[in-house]
């Protein structure tokens, strides 16, 4: 813990925070792409996302209070971040975000960059007709192996309702792949 406080106190300190920042990114920036890339499906919008997410770390990291841990403070600006950019592309196409994410995994076959089999395919589709919020659950649970305490610290919601979200959302999936089978 003290040497994340140490860490922080680099990033927060003018002569120090261009060499932090450089090693924060390193650090985190395929955990956090990943983390992007779930939510937008796409990987030059996950780029766009995760550099977004990037500069807001880096314009706010002085107002970093240090009440939840560094990791979980950039997810929720990753997810957020990723939130937002899907739900403007979905009202820029004026779609519901529901129809905008299962155009977007209707097209994951025609993604240069997506390696995934047909299976990988239909568990997208499934993960697009679930709710956002059980969306998120089951991604940081199932693909992440996050427990639900740091879930629960990134998404601001209680341990219970996570554990509920994640029973209903792997339910709608396996009905989903039964359905399409």
């Amino acid at each position: 813990m003290t040497d994340e406080i140490t860490f922080i106190n680099q990033l927060q300190d003018a002569s120090t925070k261009e060499i932090a920042f450089k090693i924060l990114i390193s650090e985190y920036k395929e955990r956090l792409y990943w983390h992007i890339r779930k939510i937008v499906l796409i990987h030059a919008d996950a780029d766009d996302v995760l550099q977004n997410t990037f500069i807001k770390v880096f314009k706010n990291i002085d107002s970093f209070k240090g009440d939840s841990k560094l990791f979980s403070w950039m997810y929720r600006i990753a997810t957020n971040e990723a939130i937002t950019f899907i739900n403007k592309k979905a009202k820029s196409k004026s779609v519901d975000i529901n129809d905008y994410q299962q155009e977007l995994t209707s097209n994951l076959n025609g993604d240069y960059w997506f390696n995934g089999d047909e299976i990988q395919i239909i568990l997208q589709k499934a993960i697009a007709t679930l709710p956002q919020q059980q969306q998120l659950v089951f991604n940081m649970k199932y693909f992440d192996n996050m427990k639900y305490n740091q879930i629960s610290e990134i998404l601001n919601l209680s341990v219970g309702g996570l554990k509920a979200s994640y029973h209903h959302a792997v339910k709608k999936i396996e009905m989903y792949i039964k359905s399409s089978n």
